[in-house]
């Protein structure tokens, strides 16, 4: 099924998606995030792009900085990944999401509306460019008691 050859993306030379997890103590998952890049940096005249397709935590780890370790994680692999720039959509009524992201050096660029259904709600597009160190930059983390397994 589609689940299967999602994770065959994400392993190996090939690979060109990564996929987070993250788990407290007693082996609960407590948040995950999935990237996928597409186009490679060789291809000429054209640089791989990164894609964040989603980052989630659980309603109790709000605020404890398990989101910002998630998305650093996932820059880490657009880095390896040696995408130009990294792309996500966020929706527009999520202020909380906003704000690391732009933390992290997003910029918004433009919008989607009626992206998210149900609702109709707007999404925000936002773009990362590669800093001049060869990947997009990881912002600032504190390390908590919760493992991330990739």
């Amino acid at each position: 099924g589609m689940f299967w050859s999602e994770l065959a993306h994400s392993r190996g030379p090939e690979a060109t998606r990564r996929y987070v997890v993250a788990e407290d103590s007693e082996g609960r998952v407590v948040g995950y995030a999935g990237l996928a890049a597409s186009g490679t940096a060789s291809d000429s005249g054209f640089a791989a792009v990164a894609d964040i397709q989603t980052i989630a935590v659980t309603r109790e780890q709000w605020g404890t900085g398990l989101g910002g370790r998630l998305l650093a994680e996932l820059l880490r692999a657009a880095t390896a990944f040696e995408c130009a720039e990294v792309m996500l959509e966020c929706r527009i009524d999520n202020i909380r999401a906003q704000k690391l992201y732009e933390r992290f050096g997003f910029e918004a660029i433009g919008f989607r509306r009626g992206y998210y259904q149900p609702g109709n709600v707007d999404a925000l597009v936002m773009r990362l460019t590669t800093q001049s160190d060869g990947g997009p930059a990881a912002g600032p983390t504190s390390e908590r008691e919760t493992e991330i397994h990739g």
